[in-house]
């Protein structure tokens, strides 16, 4: 049976509760960080995320994702499969985390080394997407796009240009601050400040323990706004809002340009792990990716590509991924809505 997308919003409101209720009856948690006997860095309900995923001739399914290893999840999912009956699509995932980080802590995904990376990892000028970037005290990520503000940024001269990537990228602790030394490539790579730095921490979504999120971004301010805007599918330029089943592509630092489906849109309460000065953190109105190709979509380091359809339109900011998962077992990959992002940057992509 098919439905609707407003039909399979309002069953995935209903099963969220239902699964909610499960959760909280068994007293079910998902370890979110290396460290299981610390309280703090226990999930507890919900198990699950749950969102909309595409089905072939149209309509939608309920997309109803857990973790591989925990069991309560695993039993959760199927009564919650069963409520749901032909109107559902289950899959299992990794340990989902950010694809970059301030280093090697617990709960961390390490940026793949530069000898193995298939992206730009080395010092490339003019900037363009999908190079090495970060924080100074950051690993290294990807330069994911370049913007201009639509809001004043206090000290940016006219005619701005910002680099947008993730704010585990850009900033990476919240200790960060605006003004803080961004370096391409980024140190993983070998870049360090001064000779390396392309700019400066401009604008953050924060992240705090305990909240709930939609994105996670950050732009910084470049100091040279002489940039090579392109992409392999061309200049990229406007936004769309996911439905499910767009052939999409990007170019990270780690695995280059790579291709992948939407499977699923709309998913709340993706848990990701941010180590040990966040712990785990859920994300709602996310958008999941899964590889076309033999290889992952993604891996460590490609965190803050732009993920664009086949005909230049942008539609995610990639943050997360799991190492297992996806129709060819190289994992899943997680990405905000486009929009949420420029959104609540408030920023517009350069033109």
């Amino acid at each position: 049976m098919h439905v609707d997308q407003q039909q399979a919003r309002e069953i995935k409101t209903q099963l969220a509760d239902y699964a909610r209720e499960l959760a909280e009856r068994t007293g079910a948690v998902v370890e979110a960080s290396a460290a299981p006997d610390d309280a703090a860095r226990l999930v507890r309900s919900p198990t699950l995320a749950l969102g909309l995923a595409p089905r072939e001739g149209g309509g939608y399914a309920i997309a109803v994702r857990y973790r591989l290893g925990v069991p309560a999840a695993r039993s959760i999912a199927r009564k919650v499969a069963s409520e749901a009956g032909e109107t559902v699509d289950v899959r299992r995932t990794g340990r989902i985390r950010p694809l970059a980080g301030a280093g090697d802590g617990p709960g961390l995904r390490p940026p793949v080394v530069t000898a193995q990376a298939a992206g730009e990892t080395d010092r490339v000028r003019p900037l363009r997407p999908g190079v090495s970037v970060a924080h100074v005290d950051v690993t290294a990520g990807t330069l994911g796009a370049f913007v201009r503000s639509v809001t004043p940024v206090e000290g940016a001269p006219d005619g701005a240009v910002y680099a947008l990537s993730n704010w585990h990228v850009l900033a990476g602790s919240p200790s960060a601050r605006v003004g803080d030394v961004v370096v391409q490539p980024g140190p993983a790579d070998g870049g360090s400040a001064p000779d390396d730095r392309v700019g400066t921490l401009a604008r953050v979504v924060p992240l705090a323990a305990g909240e709930t999120q939609t994105v996670d971004a950050a732009i910084a301010l470049l100091d040279d706004a002489t940039v090579d805007a392109g992409y392999p599918v061309g200049a990229v330029t406007t936004t769309a809002r996911a439905e499910g089943g767009e052939l999409v592509g990007k170019v990270g630092r780690t695995t280059s340009v790579t291709a992948g489906r939407v499977t699923a849109i709309e998913l709340d309460d993706v848990v990701v792990g941010y180590g040990d000065e966040l712990g785990a953190l859920r994300f709602d109105d996310q958008i999941e990716v899964e590889s076309t190709g033999t290889g992952p979509f993604s891996r460590g380091g490609d965190s803050g590509s732009l993920v664009y359809r086949e005909d230049g339109v942008a539609l995610g900011l990639l943050f997360a991924g799991s190492e297992t998962g996806g129709t060819n077992g190289t994992g899943l990959t997680y990405c905000n809505a486009i929009d949420t992002v420029l959104d609540r940057l408030g920023v517009t992509l350069l033109g």
